[in-house]
């Protein structure tokens, strides 16, 4: 009883949090591509390459809700992280932004294929109620974030832990690389299909990397700290029995 009491109050918070985030949080042109920004051709590229790993994100869960309904609570934190972290923007150059991602904690506490459809949750949201990316992008918003930076975190995240590198230090590297992996994701996906006139695709890429490289490289270590502090929290919880073992078993 004490424990649903708890959880319910988890879910709560999780939700007012949420809640405050949308009310806050105004329309911005950040690094996730723009709606319609993308010829219709690589919007369609990004689809195809996402909607699989969506799919079976989906699946993945489906086995949640079924089999691990105490991994719920996680679900909701992640979202919300995810959501919270990617909507908050820092001015860059050229009258751009740069914006944490949020997507490493959903894939150390649940794994890659859950946090896509997380990532791919915050996104959607993002697009309908922010203007913060778009419909016809969200296949390549989704590629970039929540499936190169889910896998990204997830590997580093199990690599460095066979490893036995200290677990906050573990935390924080797979966090911080993933928020840096998603933004040369989006570089190339930019590159690509605005090739420079003159240096072609590489060049591009380089350009838009440099770009966003002056803010996004502090964001990142900034959401590497902040991951470390939920983690730990998340850690806290369970060994006061509040979430359970279960939650938190190794995807």
């Amino acid at each position: 009883m004490k424990r649903t009491k708890n959880t319910k109050r988890n879910m709560t918070f999780v939700g007012i949090v949420f809640l405050m985030v949308l009310l806050a949080a105004q329309p911005v042109n950040a690094m996730h591509i723009m709606e319609g920004f993308l010829p219709i051709g690589w919007a369609v590229f990004w689809w195809v390459l996402s909607l699989p790993f969506i799919a079976f994100g989906l699946y993945q869960v489906g086995k949640i809700f079924k089999d691990k309904p105490e991994q719920k609570v996680l679900l909701a934190i992640a979202t919300a992280f995810t959501f919270a972290l990617s909507a908050f923007k820092l001015p860059s150059v050229t009258g751009s932004s740069s914006h944490m991602t949020g997507i490493g904690l959903g894939a150390i506490v649940l794994g890659p294929f859950a946090t896509v459809v997380v990532g791919t949750i915050a996104l959607l949201f993002q697009a309908l109620l922010l203007a913060h990316g778009g419909l016809t992008t969200l296949g390549a918003n989704v590629f970039s974030m929540a499936i190169v930076g889910s896998f990204v975190a997830y590997g580093i995240y199990k690599g460095l832990s066979k490893l036995n590198v200290p677990k906050a230090l573990t935390v924080f590297l797979a966090a911080c690389i993933a928020d840096l992996v998603t933004y040369i994701t989006t570089s190339i996906q930019l590159g690509l299909a605005f090739p420079d006139p003159v240096g072609g695709m590489t060049a591009s890429v380089a350009k838009f990397l440099s770009i966003f490289a002056i803010t996004q490289i502090p964001l990142a270590i900034i959401e590497g700290i902040l991951t470390v502090l939920v983690v730990n929290a998340i850690y806290q919880y369970k060994e006061k029995g509040i979430i359970s073992n279960e939650t938190l078993a190794d995807n």
